[in-house]
Formats: structure tokens, sequence, C-alpha cells
């Protein structure tokens, strides 16, 4: 196993954070899925945060939240009976970010973030249309999901071996 594998959490008593990478249509969507629905099956609270690599807005134009953030509010909250949304100006790093609002979680599991210094699982499928996977000399490579040839020095798991995914994950990030 390389060092990678035993990569510390971001920092002393907080959530340990794991991305999913890999490149565009590689099935990172559906990995992640089927992993969350495995480690919650298992009991753990899973949250996720999905990488955008553009601004976006989850308000609608006209509702009363957009208004009172267009009105200057540093955070609107919106919340029902079983839910809760927060638009937010916050300008701390990724990071920061997951750990503040994912509190309450025993892992935080990341699609994209690739470019990070955070611990990363990558999904590489031969008919992907790529020619080779992105973090073959990543040092923050923890594990490679794949159905190809490439064997960088990490654990290898096949595209549907979730539950040997989810124990490598157990063992080295959840069991404290």
């Amino acid at each position: 196993m390389s060092d990678s594998a035993s990569l510390s959490p971001v920092s002393a008593g907080r959530t340990d954070i794991i991305t999913i990478v890999g490149k565009s249509d590689s099935g990172k969507t559906t990995l992640l899925e089927k992993l969350i629905a495995e480690l919650t099956r298992r009991g753990y609270r899973i949250g996720t945060v999905k990488h955008a690599h553009h601004g976006f807005e989850i308000d609608t134009e006209g509702k009363d939240s957009w208004r009172h953030k267009r009105a200057g509010a540093h955070a609107v909250l919106v919340i029902t009976d079983d839910k809760i949304a927060m638009l937010k100006d916050d300008r701390t790093s990724d990071i920061e970010k997951m750990q503040a609002y994912l509190s309450g979680v025993d892992i935080i599991l990341a699609e994209g973030f690739k470019s990070q210094k955070l611990p990363k699982i990558e999904i590489f499928r031969m008919n992907s249309g790529h020619k080779e996977p992105l973090c073959m000399n990543d040092d923050t490579l923890l594990a490679f999901v794949t159905d190809s040839d490439f064997r960088p020095h990490v654990p290898l798991f096949g595209l549907e071996d979730i539950s040997g995914l989810a124990d490598f994950i157990e063992e080295n990030h959840l069991r404290k």
C-alpha cells in the first residue's frame, strides 16, 4: 500500500474528505452513488459535495429567497419540514467550506476537486475515450477503480467492486 493511503484528515478532529476524480464521462457520479448507498447501508452518515467549475445559482429569480439575497442579505436559509437550503456569500477555501457546512457526518465524499491536495480515488474506464488517467503520479491518490491495464501503486478495484472499495474506506478512514 502506498504512503498516500495513510494520508491524515485535513486537520485533527475534522471529518475526512475523499475526492472521487476522473475525466469527463468516466463514471464518477455512478461510482459515488453506489459508494454512498453501500456506506449508508453499513450505518455511516455520508456528506457529499459536487464541484461546480463555474459559478451557479440555485435560487429562482423572483422568489422571496432570491429577492432577499438580491436585496443584500449575506445569508439566506430556506426551511421546510424536512429540508434546508442556504445561499451564502463565502470566500473561504473549498476545504474550509466542506468542513464547516458538512459537520455531523462520518465522512465527506466529494466529486471533482482534482487539483485540491486531498486524498483521491480515481475512476478510469477503458471505453471513456480517454487515453490515460489523471493521477498516475499524484501522491494524494488513495485507490484506483478501473477496467484498464493501468496499475498505479495504490489499491486497485474493479468498476463493480463497490463492497471492496467501501471496505477500504471503512478500514482507512472510518474506523477510529
